[in-house]
């Protein structure tokens, strides 16, 4: 039998929290700010606090990187096929001149590159790669590349003696793909992908050193690599997953989680100090192991590495760079190679200035070659946008523009899952689970008995700082119910359900039908005071327990209506190795603990609608006493289903159906 909407229990809430109404628009938003900095704060607390010994840190160094390498969408990498690197042309200068040029990282995705060579080379020069910043040069409508706007980093090393690749990124490129997938395209299936644009920045930065070494006039043992704000990011990239680089020095391209993930929060309007809102998602790994950003750092060492920002960056706030710095410095020290390790922070805000050159400049003169001569040279922009320009007309077969699409592995629809798939789910998806559950604290918020149907509504806690709100639905003197049906809901039946209770309590429930958006003043019908009489009669006639529920973020907890903000919250759940929609999952868990615990033994069914359908049977897989799910509207591929961190790379939704069914009885049924 179908379960019905229990719809009706919020409708006789009102009088008992109504004065809470004015919370509405914040209690979600306060919520999640109260989560958001515990488990940053944990996760900082945290980090490597297991290496005590260098021969701790050897001991792991290895699996580290190896987690670097998934978290980027490099395990397993692309084939090292043919870069088909072609130069198209030269620019000359009196001291070096320009290669203009492109190579395929993987077929058909195009990378297109500037190459700064010093004239007069008499032996193997050391090389510099130079990644890019977020510096767009685009005229009538043509992208030039940022490698022009950085062009006079590259001018600086080749008139200084090094080989220098200065390397277009994959969304600021002549060609132009997306860096900013979840940020402003709604393209929330890259977390269920483990995709970031970081991934392609990274593979196209181990091309580039690919490329360096075929070259006979570059020194294969004197790779470094600098860059900044982006290209600062891209440098711990590559000095963490290729130890080609001897040398790095990222300016003003890292911050720890507690900026990024808590600070400012929820200010939806305006950046502040650092947060996620700030950056793009070309800034960060998938946080499948739950790293925070000092154990990146950390496995440069002991390599040369020096950390340059400046005082005022407001996107990568001096507090965070400090303790990125401290937590590598512990390795360091580890190692003995403190001197290795360097700190420069000069005064301003998020700019390319020369103060914070000259720094790099003489590191690398110190590690490369051996050497720190005065800095006597400027960096300069020597050349028009059109002189560095590769390509005359751009490639048809380019995939810049849809790699996203292909880039990282997903799994083998024709492979059936087992058992084993459900840990890995637990391992690398909901990892950001708690170890432990805490006690579920409920408590009764009010009891009302309204022409023989009984409505509870129970608060209780999924986390320590997440507590959610179940309603309880029953007829009057029920003592043993044949069955339990737990519904539930996404944000579409929600709103349903207010709109159904409205004929009765518009007035009472001004508040929730506002937040909502549901005018309280509309004409009643006939036919709305009919279903709702009827939802009441079916409760009276059946001997069963109807439970409705919301997760996080959704009805009460709902964060406030501004897009941006909401995508924001959905960012910072990424960086801490979680997905919203993944921790809606164990709060569908916790609300079946909760059912038991109020004694209600009788069989249970678990009904999903739309986004919520994919959490049902996902915790089914999980929480035991359940006897059989409902599903409506299950999602037919990751596009529409809810982002769950790599999911796709494990199974397929028809693969989590077939779990599902090893586990409870499956029901599966369109929307009607």
């Amino acid at each position: 039998m179908k379960a019905f909407l229990t719809l009706l229990a919020p409708i006789f809430l009102l009088t008992h929290f109504c004065t809470e109404a004015a919370l509405f628009k914040t209690r979600g938003d306060k919520m999640f700010a109260a989560y958001f900095k515990a488990e940053a704060d944990w996760l900082a607390a945290n980090c490597l606090n297991e290496v005590k010994t260098l021969e701790d840190w050897n001991a792991r160094k290895g699996r580290y990187r190896r987690e670097m390498h998934e978290m980027l969408g490099l395990d397993p990498a692309p084939p090292r096929t043919p870069l088909k690197a072609t130069v198209t042309g030269k620019v000359r200068h009196e001291d070096f001149e320009v290669w203009k040029l492109h190579y395929q990282s993987i077929p058909k995705l195009y990378v297109t590159a500037n190459l700064y060579v010093p004239k007069g080379l008499k032996k193997p020069a050391p090389a510099i790669l130079y990644v890019c910043g977020h510096g767009q040069v685009k005229k009538d409508g043509v992208s030039y590349g940022n490698k022009a706007h950085y062009q006079h980093h590259g001018v600086w090393f080749a008139r200084n003696g090094y080989v220098c690749l200065v390397i277009d990124t994959l969304q600021l490129g002549e060609i132009e793909g997306i860096h900013h997938g979840t940020y402003n395209h709604g393209m929330w299936w890259w977390n269920s992908r483990g995709y970031s644009s970081a991934a392609v920045e990274a593979w196209n930065c181990i091309r580039a050193l690919d490329y360096l070494e075929t070259l006979k006039f570059v020194d294969k043992e004197r790779f470094g690599v600098t860059g900044r704000s982006g290209g600062g990011a891209y440098s711990w990239w590559i000095s963490v997953l290729d130890e080609r680089i001897k040398a790095s020095a990222p300016v003003a391209g890292i911050a720890d989680l507690q900026n990024h993930v808590y600070a400012g929060f929820p200010n939806s309007g305006r950046l502040a100090h650092g947060v996620v809102e700030g950056h793009c998602d070309c800034m960060f790994h998938v946080n499948t192991y739950r790293w925070d950003f000092g154990q990146v750092a950390a496995l440069v060492a002991p390599r040369p590495l020096m950390i340059l920002n400046t005082d005022d960056d407001r996107i990568f706030p001096l507090d965070g760079v400090n303790r990125v710095f401290n937590q590598a410095r512990r390795i360091y020290d580890l190692h003995g190679e403190r001197d290795k390790l360097g700190l420069v922070i000069t005064p301003g805000g998020h700019r390319d200035t020369q103060p914070l050159r000259v720094p790099a400049f003489n590191w690398f003169n110190r590690h490369l070659k051996g050497e720190e001569p005065p800095i006597t040279i400027a960096a300069e922009k020597l050349f028009k946008p059109e002189e560095l320009q590769v390509f005359s007309k751009l490639p048809e077969d380019q995939i810049n523009t849809k790699v996203q699409e292909s880039f990282t592995r997903v799994a083998n629809a024709k492979v059936k899952p087992s058992a084993d798939t459900i840990k890995l789910l637990r391992q690398k998806t909901f990892r950001g689970w708690p170890a432990a559950d805490v006690p579920l604290n409920e408590k009764r918020v009010y009891r009302k008995e309204h022409k023989g149907v009984v409505f509870e509504a129970f608060d209780f806690d999924s986390q320590k700082e997440i507590r959610l709100r179940a309603y309880v639905c029953y007829r009057a003197g029920l003592k043993q119910p044949k069955a339990v049906h737990l519904e539930v809901l996404p944000e579409a039946a929600w709103r349903r359900y207010l709109a159904l209770g409205r004929p009765v309590y518009a007035k009472e429930w001004a508040e929730e039908l506002a937040l909502a958006g549901i005018a309280a003043d509309a004409p009643v019908t006939d036919k709305q005071r009919a279903q709702l009489e009827k939802k009441l009669d079916h409760v009276r006639n059946h001997p069963e327990v109807y439970i409705t529920f919301m997760p996080r973020g959704i009805g009460l907890s709902a964060l406030s209506e501004n897009e941006r903000h909401i995508t924001q919250a959905r960012r910072r759940f990424m960086l801490l190795g979680q997905t919203l929609a993944g921790m809606q999952v164990y709060d569908v868990r916790r609300v079946v603990q909760l059912t038991r615990e109020l004694g209600h033994a009788a069989p249970l069914s678990v009904w999903g609608y739309e986004e919520t359908a994919s959490h049902v049977a996902l915790a089914a897989l999980y929480e035991k006493g359940i006897r059989q799910i409902h599903l409506a509207s299950y999602p037919k591929d990751d596009k529409v289903q809810p982002d769950y961190l790599n999911i796709s790379r494990i199974t397929t939704p028809a693969g989590v159906l077939d779990l599902a069914r090893m586990k409870v009885k499956v029901n599966v049924a369109e929307k009607k």
